[in-house]
């Protein structure tokens, strides 16, 4: 009987670590070209504190408060606003921008569309709803009223915010949030 203990010892093999080194290498590579690639498909996150962005172009560019207050009271200006959405900003009577944005979705399919300024609405070319300049549903088959945003100029930056507390159109709880 002989119950001496075997000496052999489990090494790695010359293959063993080739394939190891292999697949690391692959992995770092694979690892490496997808970590860009995904980050393409996240947007970016360009939010303060307070929830709010800045107002921007649609190249992407902040837009100054100054460029959209050039324009005579009345215009309704097309910016970039909150998650990319195209929000129209308001140049009040007084000169300054109005306190909310109106995003430029229509409730019906989530079509963009222009503000006639001769008609005083938005007007839905897909489908015909129809919008007061608050944003209010005129003719339908729109369902709701368009969503809005809070406006901030502070130094010459236009900040948006998400609009949280009641519609002031309806008096009800926002559809959106």
């Amino acid at each position: 009987m002989n119950n001496a203990i075997p000496n052999e010892s489990p090494e790695l093999s010359r293959r063993q670590l080739l394939n190891f080194l292999t697949g690391a290498t692959v992995a770092a590579t694979v690892g490496a070209a997808l970590y860009p690639v995904s980050q393409f498909f996240v947007p970016p996150r360009e939010v303060n504190a307070g929830g709010g962005i800045l107002a921007k172009d649609k190249l992407g560019n902040p837009i100054p408060a100054s460029q959209i207050l050039a324009n005579p009271p009345g215009t309704r200006a097309l910016i970039a606003g909150l998650a990319g959405e195209p929000t129209y900003l308001i140049v009040q009577e007084d000169g300054t921008l109005g306190d909310r944005g109106i995003v430029n979705n229509c409730t019906h399919l989530g079509c963009t569309f222009p503000w006639n300024e001769n008609a005083e609405q938005f007007q839905c070319p897909c489908h015909g709803s129809l919008y007061d300049p608050a944003g209010n549903v005129v003719r339908g088959p729109a369902p709701l009223p368009l969503k809005l945003v809070h406006v901030t100029v502070k130094d010459d930056a236009i900040w948006l915010y998400p609009w949280t507390e009641t519609d002031p159109r309806t008096g009800e709880q926002p559809w959106w949030v």
